[in-house]
Order: structure tokens, then sequence, then C-alpha cells
């Protein structure tokens, strides 16, 4: 079954922002994109902001199930974070909500910049809730900082998106990824 006007019109407003940010996605752009007519855009949405919003809230909704996903398999702590570190990604396409946060636009409207910013707290909160159950079980070392390193993972995985796209390649992503990982088993405490 065909996806309804409105939701075509999210998709492809979310596609849209996704490659070329706020200012890259006209109305125009828009409508070519999800092949609906222009009515339809103004029976659904008040405007471009609000049907931005509504895109944003479902890439947030997209990643944060993603995350829900990775944290809740089974698992050591170690084996979940990695999981969701090597969890299939577009990486040179970048992250569809972290991409979003170099957007002016975006960020200087907090209604836009929620979205943004209740995923990262998902993602914070469910590394910091795994992190302590490795320290707790004796995964990591006990002196690791939980709230520091939560806050360092989601800024590796947010550089290395930048890094592979900088140089047009996977391998930048990979190696930071791994890095990442590196660093947390050589928290163990058997590892000292």
């Amino acid at each position: 079954m065909k996806p309804n006007a409105r939701e075509r019109l999210i998709e492809g407003t979310r596609q849209l922002l996704w490659e070329r940010g706020y200012v890259g996605t006209s109305p125009t752009a828009i409508l070519a994109r999800s092949g609906v007519g222009q009515g339809s855009m103004y029976h659904h949405f008040d405007g471009k902001p609000d049907l931005v919003l509504a895109a944003e809230q479902r890439s947030a909704e997209l990643m944060q199930q993603q995350i829900v996903e990775a944290f809740a398999a089974e698992g050591n702590a170690l084996e979940r974070i990695t999981r969701y570190l090597g969890r299939e990604r577009d990486v040179l396409r970048g992250c569809s909500v972290g991409r979003l946060t170099a957007d002016p636009e975006v960020m200087a409207d907090d209604t836009l910049r929620a979205p943004i910013r209740e995923t990262f707290e998902v993602l914070h909160e469910h590394l910091r809730r795994t992190i302590a159950e490795g320290v707790a079980a004796g995964e990591f070392a006990g002196d690791l900082d939980i709230d520091e390193t939560a806050s360092a993972i989601a800024a590796v995985i947010q550089g290395a998106y930048a890094l592979a796209r900088a140089a047009q390649a996977i391998e930048p992503f990979d190696r930071a990824i791994r890095g990442v990982l590196s660093l947390l088993r050589a928290s163990a405490p058997h590892a000292n």
C-alpha cells in the first residue's frame, strides 16, 4: 500500500533535511521529493517549519528506536555498546539527527532543536546506564567517570561521521569506533 500524502511529505522532508539542511529543503524540493501537490502540503501542515518539525521528530523517533533496541539486546555492557557502535549505518551520509546540529536555522529555534536534544539525551542515558552496569560487573574500572565516558562515546560517534564525510571514506569512522572500544576494553580492571 502506498503511503498517504502526509507520510510521503514527512519522509521526503526528512530525507531532504538529512541531505541539504533546512535552507536547502525548499517547499518546491519537498513537493518534488514526496510526489504530492502543494494543496496536500498545506492541508496537512501549517507551513515549512511545521513540516520540518514533523520530519525531525520522525528522524528522532527512528534513531531513538535504534538506540533502545541495541541496548535492550542480550549481552554484557561492552557487547551492547559494541553492538550499538557497530550497527549498520550510512556513514558517508552522516547522522540524520546529528547533522542538524550544524544547521543555523534549526539551532536558532528551540522547537526545532528539541528533537535533536532529546535524542542525544536518550543516547547519553542508555550509554550511561550500560557503562554503570559494566562498572558494577567489573567489566570497566571502578573509577571510570560514567557520565564523561558516555559523553565521550557519543562525541566519538558524531566526530567519526565528520571524519568519514571529510575523507569520503568509511575507514575513518571505523577507526574511531575501534579506538573508543579499545579504550573501553583497556579500562577493564584486569587490563591494568
